[in-house]
C-alpha cells in the first residue's frame, strides 16, 4: 500500500549518497581475541586447579588401567583441607583409592598407583599377601604374572635390602621403621602398591608418598589404544605389508593399524 504524500521531487544528492563503510576488520579481530583470551583462561584454570591429562606407560596397574590408557585427573578430590575446603568437595584418601602422585625420588615424574597403608598403619607382605594391622587385606584387583619367588618383593620387609631395585636412601630408612617385621607407616604418607603386583616398582622399593605429593586420582579413560609396549607381545597385533611405491596403500595401513589398536571399550570410561 502507498499513502498519499507530496508530489514527488528528486532529492539532493548528498542525501542519497551511502555513508562511507567502516570496516569492521579491527572490530572482528579484537572479537576474536577477547574469545581466546576467555576460552585460555578457562583451559587454565581447568588444568591447573581441575583436571590434568596423563597417559598410563607401563603395565604396573594392570589390568585396572592399562598401557595406552589416556586419563584424566580429578586434582580436586584430594586437595589439603583449608579456605578452599567450603567451595570444592575435597575428601581424606582411603585405602584403596588410586593416586596419581609426584615421585618422591624425582617429582618432575607422575606415578599412579593403589593406596594401601594409611598413616599410623602397620604393613607386612607374606608370599605376596598383605597384611595391615596384623589383618589380611581382601584385594581382588591384584593380578601375579611372574611364578618365581622374590623374597624381597613378597616377604616385604623382611627381604634382602641390598635388592638392586631397591633405592639406598629408603634402605637405610627402613631400618628405622620396621618393628616386630612390620613396617610403621609415619604421619603424611601412605604406602602405595601396583595391582600388577609382581611387576611393580612401588613402595616397597623406594618409600612412602608423603601427602604434598599427591595430585589426584584418576577420574575419565577419555582415549585407549594399544601401543608399541604392547604390541611386542599381543599375537593378534595386526602385520602390515605394502609395496614402498605405493603412498596411498602405506597411508591407508597406518590408518588402519591406528583404529585396529584402539580399544573401544574403554574409551570415555570411568576410571575405577
Amino acid at each position: 500500500m502507498i499513502e498519499p504524500g507530496l508530489p514527488y521531487a528528486a532529492a539532493p544528492a548528498a542525501a542519497c549518497a551511502r555513508p562511507p563503510r567502516v570496516s569492521r576488520i579491527p572490530r572482528d579481530l579484537f572479537d576474536h581475541l577477547q574469545f581466546s583470551l576467555v576460552a585460555l583462561t578457562i583451559a587454565l584454570f581447568v588444568i591447573t586447579f581441575i583436571v590434568q591429562a596423563f597417559r598410563i606407560p607401563s603395565g604396573s596397574m594392570e589390568n585396572t588401567l592399562l598401557v595406552g590408557d589416556y586419563l584424566l585427573v580429578d586434582k580436586t578430590s584430594f586437595g589439603a583441607a583449608g579456605a578452599w575446603q567450603f567451595l570444592l568437595p575435597y575428601r581424606a584418601i582411603h585405602r584403596g583409592d588410586i593416586l596419581v602422585f609426584h615421585y618422591p625420588e624425582d617429582t618432575a615424574q607422575h606415578f599412579v598407583k593403589r593406596v594401601i597403608g594409611l598413616p599410623g598403619d602397620r604393613i607386612r607382605l607374606q608370599d605376596g599377601r598383605v597384611y595391615i594391622n596384623g589383618h589380611a587385606l581382601a584385594e581382588p584387583y591384584t593380578v601375579f604374572k611372574e611364578h618365581f619367588p622374590n623374597r624381597f618383593r613378597d616377604d616385604f620387609p623382611g627381604g634382602d635390602w641390598r635388592d638392586e631395585d631397591v633405592s639406598r636412601s629408603w634402605a637405610a630408612q627402613l631400618r628405622t621403621l620396621v618393628r616386630n617385621g612390620e613396617l610403621d607407616v609415619p604421619r603424611d604418607c601412605y604406602f602405595v602398591l601396583g595391582d600388577n603386583r609382581d611387576q611393580s616398582l612401588d613402595s616397597r622399593y623406594w618409600g612412602f608418598v608423603p601427602r604434598q605429593n599427591v595430585t589426584g586420582r584418576p577420574l575419565l579413560i577419555y582415549f585407549s589404544r594399544v601401543e608399541a609396549e604392547d604390541d611386542a607381545g599381543d599375537d593378534d597385533a595386526p602385520v602390515v605389508s605394502s609395496p614402498a611405491d605405493d603412498k596411498l596403500f602405506t597411508l591407508r595401513a597406518r590408518i588402519s593399524h591406528v583404529l585396529g589398536g584402539v580399544r573401544w571399550r574403554r574409551i570415555l570410561r570411568l576410571a575405577p
